[in-house]
């Protein structure tokens, strides 16, 4: 299974439809992650470090994808990192 991580929902079911069974297409509706509005959600002197929230709702779609992302075919055949 190959996997395709699109930005809407809409554009999921569509692009789905044109690449068949051996592809899961999966929606991150937009944004998973933001820098907070404060100071120092980057540090320039830690070699531009960053700091990100991700919020509820964000953080069970990358559980999907990380999920559909560890099953998914590798090209060339790849050993999968284990760690």
């Amino acid at each position: 299974m190959n996997v395709v991580i699109v930005e809407s929902a809409a554009k999921a079911k569509t692009i789905n439809k044109y690449l068949g069974p051996g592809y899961k297409v999966i929606a991150s509706y937009g944004h998973v992650r933001d820098l907070p509005a404060k100071n120092g959600s980057v540090e320039p002197d830690n070699d531009f470090a960053m700091h990100w929230d991700v919020d509820g709702k964000s953080q069970k779609i990358m559980r999907e994808i990380a999920e559909a992302v560890k099953k998914a075919d590798i090209p060339g055949g790849y050993p999968r990192d284990q760690g």
